[in-house]
């Protein structure tokens, strides 16, 4: 099961779905970038992919399930961004040894956190790596 937070085009879930991901959830709150991933996931024939709409933080809070892999690619202008892994990992939402990526800029930095693993850095863009270690 995989989570797309800030979902975009929807372009990280059509390539894990390409890599046999089963369980596919897209969480995205702009109307457009919506629909055109709805469209998107039925012309690829995504039956697997769950597309909600609605802010990512609300999502958090009143999500249930927990996930193999989530991925956030947040704008980089989110002010709360150093909220969201505090979020994931109260909330419970990565199963035990599952895997959070984070994509952020250099003003950002999570190695003081527990749960982070690991950081690819890209320029301007940073992927930090999170992972849930309970067996």
């Amino acid at each position: 099961q995989t989570l797309d937070l800030f979902g975009g085009t929807g372009s990280i879930s059509y390539e894990l779905a390409s890599r046999g991901a089963k369980e596919l959830t897209i969480v995205e709150k702009d109307p457009e970038m919506y629909d055109f991933i709805c469209k998107t996931a039925a012309a690829l024939k995504l039956e697997q992919l769950k597309v909600v709409r609605m802010e990512v933080f609300k999502f958090i809070e009143q999500c249930n399930g927990q996930f193999d892999f989530i991925f956030a690619g947040p704008p980089y202008a989110l002010t709360t961004i150093d909220e969201l892994p505090l979020k994931i990992f109260e909330k419970n939402l990565l199963k035990p040894g599952g895997w959070f990526v984070l994509e952020h800029t250099p003003r950002n930095n999570y190695e003081h956190l527990e749960q982070f693993a690991t950081a690819r850095n890209y320029g301007t863009t940073i992927f930090s790596i999170f992972l849930n270690r309970v067996k």
